[in-house]
């Protein structure tokens, strides 16, 4: 029975060359879960951003927050125009901490649902689509450095809170009974348009430096604030947001249809024309044509090559399955055995076994030497090897000075 490669099996690599081999993409991947754990601990809070009435990091209004609370002013925070709308009933102080993210309909919508309600609207560094709709006949100046400054305006907040930190944008009105404070360069930086009728008076800020918690304290910014928001009993603290479904513009155009309809025109004739160009300068697949190799590699070469790819995969099975093809392969008509049973032990052990008359041995013995076991280490394998070229070259040389019959002259 013949031993072939699938017959043994594979060799199963020490723990240690496994731990070795992966020990990196274990380690990195224990970093990684780790690092994630950490970090889902450390923001496992709840965490709020800037401006807002529940943050207490620097740039977070919780102080001002807590300073309303103490004179009686509710503070309630919404994040999407609807709800800032239906917030802002009479009586009311809307503050919109970044007007200029809201779209359009935003905008007017926001603006229409509180127009006729008495109340109060505070803008933090409007821009000019906010200016339009809820200032109109204001227009927005170039900014100022924030610092301290002084209120130079009759308005009697300011007046009552002093020096505070102010700059930003600056702003321009003809308006009558509006109140410049604050300037800058020439410019308020924050201006109070009046009430009208049934209606609710509008106050701009170039910055919003005095309502972070960091600079609450300092000058005049916490007296400013709380005359500011707290004229009313109810404070709506909108913190507009890009997430907001109302957001979304419906009308909106994409890249396309900013192409003229002529240019799409063109656009598709060039492409059909490259379509043309590729498939006529295209490379044509014919028969194979059969080519001759660059470098010829000499077969010891080539032996040698395969006998150490052998060694390192420690496949002594798999040599030794090849040397004994091999040496059955050349054997086989020497003894008068076809090639095609020179891999059959029943055919071919006899008949090798009657031409071992120089050293002959036993079936048993040449079974184990052409169809055995494979070698247990490198050693063996290089002795079975010995033992095949010595039985190959034994026969070579018996059919080489057998005698030979000549006919009768």
């Amino acid at each position: 029975m013949t031993t072939t490669a699938t017959d043994a099996p594979a060799p199963t690599p020490p723990a240690r060359s496994l731990w070795t081999r992966f020990r990196g993409p274990l380690l990195a991947l224990l970093l990684l879960v780790v690092s994630g754990v950490v970090l889902g601990a450390l923001q496992s809070g709840e965490q709020y951003g800037r401006l807002d009435p529940r943050s207490a990091d620097r740039t977070g209004s919780r102080a001002l927050s807590q300073l309303l609370a103490s004179h009686g002013v509710t503070t309630q925070v919404v994040t999407s125009s609807e709800e800032a709308a239906a917030a802002a009933g009479p009586g009311t102080t809307l503050l919109v901490t970044d007007p200029d993210l809201l779209t359009q309909d935003q905008l007017t919508g926001l603006h229409t649902a509180i127009a006729h309600i008495p109340g109060r609207t505070v803008l933090l560094a409007p821009r000019t689509a906010p200016l339009e709709t809820f200032a109109p006949g204001v227009r927005m100046e170039p900014p100022a450095p924030t610092s301290v400054r002084r209120p130079a305006c009759s308005l009697p907040d300011a007046r009552r809170a002093g020096s505070a930190l102010l700059g930003g944008l600056r702003y321009a009105t003809a308006a009558d009974g509006a109140d410049r404070c604050y300037p800058g360069a020439g410019a308020p930086t924050l201006l109070r348009l009046p009430a009208p009728d049934n209606g609710r008076d509008t106050v701009l800020l170039g910055s919003a430096d005095l309502l972070y918690n960091r600079h609450l304290a300092e000058h005049g910014n916490a007296s400013l604030a709380l005359q500011l928001l707290g004229t009313h009993q109810h404070l709506v603290w909108f913190l507009p947001s890009v997430s907001d479904p109302s957001s979304a513009q419906d009308d909106q155009r994409g890249f396309l249809d900013l192409i003229p309809s002529g240019w799409r025109w063109a656009l598709l004739q060039l492409a059909f024309a490259a379509v043309l160009a590729a498939l006529w300068r295209a490379r044509r697949l014919g028969p194979l044509v059969a080519e001759r190799l660059p470098v010829t590699v000499p077969a010891a070469e080539t032996t040698e090559g395969h006998a150490r790819l052998y060694e390192q995969a420690n496949a002594r099975d798999r040599a030794a399955d090849v040397l004994r093809s091999a040496t059955r392969t050349r054997l086989a008509p020497l003894i008068g055995v076809s090639s095609a049973r020179a891999h059959t032990a029943d055919v071919l052990l006899p008949a090798l076994h009657t031409h071992m008359t120089s050293a002959p041995g036993t079936e048993a013995g040449l079974h184990a030497l052409l169809f055995g076991p494979a070698p247990a280490d490198d050693r063996a394998l290089v002795h079975l090897a010995d033992q095949l070229d010595a039985l190959e070259s034994s026969i070579v040389s018996q059919e080489r000075h057998a005698p030979r019959e000549h006919p009768d002259r």
